[in-house]
């Protein structure tokens, strides 16, 4: 299992967000890290920049995948890409 790094942005946005959705961001983070096969269907490379995106139900988690998993940005489906 990679480790998991967040960055201030997201860790700030997991605080603000209901309990129950944060946990499940996480749990999907964790899994991912864990195992990248497992949620291949909702993990895409980003286009223009470096980095990738998981899709958890509406939310969006930006992330580079390197020796460490780190967790850049979560947000709504339309604005966490700008």
């Amino acid at each position: 299992m990679k480790r998991i790094a967040y960055r201030a942005a997201a860790a700030k946005a997991l605080r603000r967000m209901p309990a129950n959705t944060a946990r499940r961001i996480m749990e999907k983070i964790e899994a991912y890290a864990a195992d990248p096969a497992s949620q291949a269907n909702n993990v895409k490379a980003l286009k223009g920049r470096e980095g990738i995106r998981l899709r958890v139900g509406d939310w969006r988690v930006i992330m580079h995948d390197g020796e460490v998993l780190d967790v850049l940005r979560i947000g709504p489906r339309g604005g966490v890409y700008d």
